[in-house]
């Protein structure tokens, strides 16, 4: 007995040791104040904070949460002293935690075949430990042995794989081009106006006086998910202590998902601040959800079997169905689970936490609760304070398109917002009562057009497409830094947006007799990015 309990004893310390030997560390966020960068060409000095630095640019967020970047060597020596710093230190975090960028293939899907194999290994050795007589040499011998293979067999628990950008792109393509989509080696990029296509405000009975502006999600302000997600240590509650500022997820249809809970740590949908789809207006007027977009699937706007979203630690979020159309299966305490693909995802439900009960891939929350790198808003006006006993009744676009009228009651009196814009940025409020109207006059940032239209041309040189113009017949011919194997998708898109070609694989040659007269944006998608060429067909 003796002997049973003395061998219970050193398996219960070797397994303590082994999983504090294989368990990952925590980690820190850094992030810097807000300070006055000097940066050459720059007529005066930029007031803001420092955000993240990749693929050379500096990226600061302003006072105004507009984010801007340049490259590094264009800062003062004093300042690039102070951002060379900041960038080691979270390298430093980042490799002692895991929570950057990784040059290598991210893990994300379990394995079971070496789970099996571990557990067999670890009863095997239990129960030599327990029945079998031998010197402690041997048992040292046998100790050591079996870490190795722990430790062999605890790397290959988990799967590889790269998310590949066009199944992303399946859940964006319903609702191109008020979106557009685009990708690099280390992010999938969604632009937007954060403007859904259905009813807004209506049903808010604890009203912010915010109301929805569209915004510019564009350029280098667009949406950014990570295109190969590591799961995390411990995954990060979404809570009321964590991610209270910022979009947790970005919807399919361009709109971004806020925490459930607001930046004063109330649950939204509880506290009545939500329309009849989950959605409300920020305080820089910017429209967004604090629930999951099942109305994507229930007003058939997109097929039951997509993603409704994606969060921004890379994972998709689902509706009540599984991707094969099966029913859901059962949640884990962070709301998702293991698909049978072998990759993480979560679901959306009408109960709560609603989608992401935590934050289950890696991420970087800065000291102001938010995810980066996201995108930000940009308000016209000073935000308003709530107002007591409002319900908002009904909401809509005006004729001419260039705003919305807002009807709200209070204490049986109906009153409106009607709010427009023009092509200048001049923004007017009229707020009427049943005692008159007062009228309020912004001048805030100019309304842009997402990118389908205007598509980056940087990397013209990567590919080749003659004759052009042309009035039937395209060949593409990839350069040297493409490789035919390489090249996911061909699309071609008109100035308004509209997609009237799309080709999975590679096709060099395009027959296009049948294109009205005009000027096309063609993309070549690719799994290291996207290649554009503006071409014209006569």
């Amino acid at each position: 007995m003796k002997t049973i309990l003395k061998s219970a004893i050193i398996l219960l310390g070797i397994l303590s040791f082994s999983f504090n030997v294989l368990a990952h560390s925590g980690h820190d966020h850094d992030h810097a104040g807000i300070k006055s960068w000097t940066i050459q060409y720059e007529k005066s000095p930029i007031y803001g904070s420092f955000l993240m630095y990749k693929d050379g640019n500096i990226y600061i967020q302003k006072e105004d949460n507009v984010v801007v970047h340049f490259p590094l060597d264009r800062f003062s020596q004093y300042d690039q002293a102070i951002l060379k710093s900041r960038i080691e230190k979270i390298d430093q975090i980042n490799k002692s935690s895991g929570t950057g960028t990784n040059d290598e293939p991210n893990i994300v899907a379990f394995s079971w075949k070496y789970a099996l194999i571990l557990a067999i290994i670890l009863g095997l050795f239990a129960y030599l430990l327990i029945t079998m007589r031998f010197n402690w040499s041997l048992r040292a011998v046998i100790f050591i042995a079996v870490l190795g293979i722990m430790g062999f067999t605890n790397n290959r628990l988990y799967t590889i794989i790269k998310t590949d950008p066009l199944d992303i792109d399946k859940a964006f393509k319903p609702f191109k081009p008020d979106v557009f989509t685009s990708w690099d080696s280390d992010y999938f990029y969604v632009e937007s106006k954060g403007i859904p296509n259905h009813t807004m405000m209506k049903g808010i009975t604890s009203w912010q006086q915010q109301v929805p502006i569209p915004q510019c999600y564009v350029g280098a302000n667009a949406w950014s998910i990570p295109l190969n997600p590591e799961l995390a240590a411990v995954p990060v509650p979404v809570n009321d202590k964590h991610f209270l500022r910022g979009a947790i997820a970005i919807a399919a249809n361009g709109v971004p998902i806020f925490n459930p809970h607001t930046n004063t740590g109330v649950d939204a949908l509880e506290d009545g601040q939500l329309d009849i789809y989950g959605g409300h207006s920020g305080r820089a007027d910017d429209y967004h959800y604090h629930t999951a977009p099942l109305q994507l699937h229930s007003l058939g706007q997109t097929a039951p079997t997509n993603a409704i979203a994606y969060a921004l630690d890379g994972f998709a979020v689902y509706g009540t169905l599984e991707p094969d159309g099966s029913p859901m299966k059962s949640l884990d305490a962070n709301h998702g689970h293991i698909g049978d693909d072998g990759v993480y995802h979560y679901h959306g439900t009408a109960q709560k936490p609603y989608m992401i009960g935590n934050m289950v891939g890696k991420v970087t929350e800065d000291n102001t609760l938010q995810i980066i790198p996201q995108a930000a808003a940009k308000g016209v006006r000073p935000a308003l304070t709530p107002l007591q006993g409002a319900t908002i009744t009904d909401f809509a676009a005006n004729d001419a398109k260039n705003g919305y009228k807002l009807e709200y009651t209070r204490a049986g009196q109906k009153y409106n917002v009607n709010y427009s814009w023009n092509n200048t940025g001049k923004y007017t409020f009229d707020f009427v009562s049943p005692t008159g109207t007062v009228t309020n006059v912004y001048n805030g940032f100019t309304q842009c057009n997402v990118t389908t239209a205007t598509a980056d041309e940087k990397f013209d040189f990567s590919f080749l497409v003659y004759p052009n113009p042309s009035s039937n017949l395209l060949t593409i011919e990839p350069g040297d830094d493409i490789h035919e194997s390489d090249i996911q998708k061909i699309s071609i898109i008109n100035l308004d947006g509209k997609l009237v070609f799309e080709k999975v694989g590679f096709n060099n040659t395009i027959n296009t007799a049948g294109f009205p007269p005009g000027v096309y944006i063609l993309n070549m998608h690719t799994r290291n990015g996207n290649f554009t060429k503006k071409i014209i067909i006569y």
